[in-house]
């Protein structure tokens, strides 16, 4: 098979992009190098939609291997094992900037998978991972609305840093991450030093500019070495069926969205839905679909509470847009924690707890880029006993994992 290369210019480095020789069956493969690190992503789209789950079923995963850096793992099994908090954290980095250039409608499972095969300590993966996840998308032929570019901006003595160095990481006031189009910004993600307001604006712009070259890198590379777009069509929305359930439900609908309790208001909705389900879903026809007649009905239930917003009308617990929710603080809840409140907004409380401890108590990183101790750690959690729900309880999702970077 062909072997095609794309050179891009990117700051202090050069960008390669090479695609054709490893992953062959992978829908689209592109190794992305800049300076000895090397990124491998694959895009795999399933054409048949085996489930209709209601939803886009994309999956992006990072995974890093310890051979990039010339490393052993730690442990008994000396085996990389489950994905560690940078690994979630980078492919959560990867999805937020990707998944909302898919089109509406659009449920085929798609799976993202970015390895790091070498690595510069001085030159991070996870931009190279960003732009392999945009470049292979662009080649594959799933119907994607990019490419996008992305970059890291730092900020030191009153310049902007492109892709700065580990090193000039340490010694920088900025630590941005910028994704975008060729008119857009989609994602950042970023820590600052009390910078002001102009000076972080001034960032986002830097790095959108900076990375159209890897924009229109990536589009001449698809040119060149594209796969054929997928004939894929939206399904066409049943109108009728649409106004249908709309006479049916929505004044019942409107009436539930005004109960102020929330639990009550959710069981109040889920009747209703419910008899929506039973007046247009027939066990004698598979048409329409349930899935079908749910998708219109929450439609309708966006629709209603929007139109309320937009018309000015008080939120649903009588608020107007003004005001905040009644919030409590009760500080020394558990006797024996260090330190501990409860922390109630509205319905929505959360319990802080803190645990102080020396530094043989700090976290030891065994990471690829090098082993380092975390003395401050910030663990969210969010069972499903939060939302009334039932649920596995099992290790950290990736969504606690990032809420408690956040954090």
């Amino acid at each position: 098979m062909p072997k095609y290369i794309k050179e891009i210019p990117f700051g202090d480095h050069t960008l390669t992009l090479e695609t054709g020789v490893i992953a062959r069956q992978a829908d689209a493969a592109v190794m992305v190098s800049m300076n000895d690190t090397k990124v491998l992503v694959t895009v795999v789209g399933k054409k048949q939609i085996t489930q209709d789950r209601g939803w886009f079923p994309l999956t992006c995963n990072y995974i890093e291997k310890t051979y990039a850096a010339g490393k052993i793992p730690g442990g008994f099994l000396k085996r990389e094992g489950r994905p560690n908090e940078h690994e979630t954290l980078t492919s959560r980095l990867i999805d937020r900037p990707i998944r909302p250039l898919f089109p509406a409608g659009f449920k085929n499972e798609v799976q993202v998978v970015a390895t790091t095969m070498s690595l510069n300590p001085d030159v991070s993966p996870d931009i190279l991972a960003l732009v392999g996840a945009s470049a292979a998308l662009a080649l594959s032929g799933i119907p994607w609305a990019g490419p996008i570019g992305a970059c890291r901006v730092g900020y030191k003595d009153g310049i902007y840093l492109l892709n700065p160095s580990r090193t000039e990481l340490e010694e920088s006031d900025l630590d941005l991450v910028v994704a975008g189009s060729e008119d857009a910004i989609l994602m950042v993600e970023s820590e600052a030093n009390q910078l002001p307001e102009r000076t972080m604006l001034g960032a986002v712009l830097f790095g959108h500019e900076m990375m159209q070259t890897v924009i229109r890198g990536i589009r001449e590379l698809a040119e060149e070495a594209g796969k054929p777009r997928w004939d894929w069509q939206a399904a066409e929305i049943n109108e009728g069926l649409a106004v249908d359930i709309r006479s049916f439900a929505k004044e019942n609908l409107t009436q539930a969205y005004q109960i102020r309790e929330k639990q009550e208001r959710y069981d109040a909705v889920a009747v209703v839905k419910e008899s929506v389900i039973e007046k247009f879903c027939s066990e004698e026809s598979e048409e329409p679909t349930q899935a079908e007649v749910v998708g219109l009905f929450d439609k309708l239930a966006k629709t209603i509470v929007r139109d309320r917003i937009l018309a000015g009308n008080a939120r649903i617990d009588g608020r107007d847009t003004r005001t905040v929710r009644p919030i409590s603080i009760e500080a020394g809840l558990l006797p024996r924690a260090h330190g501990s409140a409860v922390f109630t907004r509205g319905e929505t409380q959360a319990i802080g707890a803190l645990t102080l401890g020396s530094d043989r108590d700090a976290q030891i990183i065994d990471a690829i880029m090098g082993e380092r101790r975390d003395r401050f750690m910030l663990h969210y959690n969010f069972p499903p006993y939060c939302v009334g729900e039932t649920g596995m309880m099992m290790s950290p999702k990736r969504r606690e994992i990032g809420h408690g970077k956040l954090a």
